[in-house]
């Protein structure tokens, strides 16, 4: 039971949030992020060091095809008769301090570079900021790893996997031995390898060995398999812990091509992106040897990311076909006895995981796709809700607001 002084704190706390993102109006301002030079992409300024996230006014034109003329990267092939997506206008409006705000409000604050909102497959509301259209590919960044846990499902939907007991060294044979090819799927799938690795730490041993390159050849000799096999160092028993990371998605990446025998593109094309009806081609990029680097790096228009957001909230059924089984969206929202670490409240206090997917909400409820600097795809699996948002920072309490606009938008 609420006391009236708990009613009183959140009351005020959340009157404090709302006054809190007023203090960043300049977030979403374009002149920030590189309006005046044209939205540039590639490495960054002349003479500087080449980075492929770290300079602002370069990440509207890096996200939203730049990296495509910087990395070599597969294509994945839409079909020629797309799935219906109608335009359906409604206005969402949600409750954020003392007042309400519009979807326009909450572009206005935030650097968002395209945001679309649908239900059944009608698009209640779809805008973008920056410059950016309805036909330019965005990243997705980490979201790309939910894009994995879809295409493992339906690889064991099909057989190709028998278990999420087995180990990867089951089926790729050049993971014999390694220290990743000895756990088991489950606790790669839930981060929860027990591999001495830091997200934070170390970028540096795998994002330029595997898909980088030196900075003084960008791209050149990548190998990203050859980081998987030759990662070394233990800090527990796998399944203790969750410890995110792209050790765990990339090695699982190598047992979906070993088994499709396949690159994930041509997997991806043939048994989710055409059978789901994507309007336009997608791309995934490829460290030097093609193997695609599927921790991050897959990039969508927005109505395709939408799209697959709806298939997560129709249980795997599109177009009349079921493409990923229920089964399989089911146990990415539920926790058995082997997935205690990554429950709503034990993984974190306000978030659980499962199988690459997040939980914003308790019980599977909300699943997301969950990328750096603001990309999002989330879905209600009861009403079939789903929110696509892209971005170029992550910077202030945006996700909290982003949360409140999506809730409004579920009980609308």
């Amino acid at each position: 039971m609420h006391t009236k002084r708990q009613f009183l704190k959140s009351g005020w706390q959340t009157a404090v949030w709302g006054a809190a993102t007023l203090a960043f109006p300049a977030r979403a301002n374009a002149d920030a992020w590189g309006m005046q030079q044209g939205f540039p992409s590639g490495w960054g300024p002349a003479g500087q060091f080449p980075r492929w996230e770290a300079y602002p006014a370069y990440r509207v034109g890096n996200y939203s095809g730049g990296f495509e003329k910087m990395f070599r990267h597969h294509t994945i092939a839409a079909t020629p008769q797309a799935s219906e997506l109608l335009i359906t206008p409604r206005a969402v409006n949600y409750p954020w301090g003392l007042a309400r705000r519009t979807v326009t409000d909450y572009l206005n604050q935030w650097p968002v570079t395209g945001l679309l909102i649908a239900r059944h497959g009608k698009i209640w509301s779809e805008d973008y900021r920056m410059g950016r259209s309805a036909d330019q590919r965005m990243t997705s960044w980490s979201m790309a790893k939910s894009v994995t846990a879809l295409l493992f499902g339906i690889a064991l939907d099909r057989g190709l996997i028998k278990s999420l007991d087995d180990s990867p060294q089951d089926y790729v044979p050049t993971l014999q031995g390694s220290l990743l090819g000895q756990i088991k799927m489950r606790h790669l799938l839930n981060m929860s390898s027990g591999v001495d690795v830091l997200h934070e730490r170390d970028p540096v041993r795998i994002d330029v060995p595997a898909l980088l390159g030196s900075p003084y050849a960008r791209t050149v000799g990548t190998d990203l398999e050859q980081v998987v096999r030759n990662w070394r160092g233990v800090l527990e028993a796998p399944g203790t812990r969750f410890n995110y990371n792209e050790l765990c998605p990339l090695t699982l990446g190598m047992v979906i091509r070993a088994v499709s025998q396949m690159s994930l593109a041509q997997f991806a094309q043939h048994y989710l992106w055409q059978p789901m009806g994507a309007e336009a081609d997608a791309t995934w990029l490829t460290d030097a040897k093609g193997h695609e680097y599927n921790c991050v790096g897959f990039a969508a228009r927005l109505h395709d990311w939408a799209r697959l957001g709806q298939l997560v909230a129709q249980q795997g059924q599109m177009q009349g076909r079921q493409i990923v089984s229920r089964a399989w969206l089911d146990d990415c929202a539920s926790h058995g006895p082997q997935d205690q670490q990554v429950r709503f409240g034990t993984m974190r206090p306000d978030m659980g995981y499962k199988n690459f997917f997040w939980h914003p909400r308790p019980q599977g409820a909300w699943l997301m796709m969950n990328g750096h600097h603001g990309q999002r795809v989330l879905v209600d699996r009861a009403s079939q809700t789903v929110l696509v948002q892209t971005a170029v920072s992550h910077d202030g309490p945006w996700q909290r607001e982003l949360f409140a606009l999506f809730e409004a938008a579920v009980k609308s």
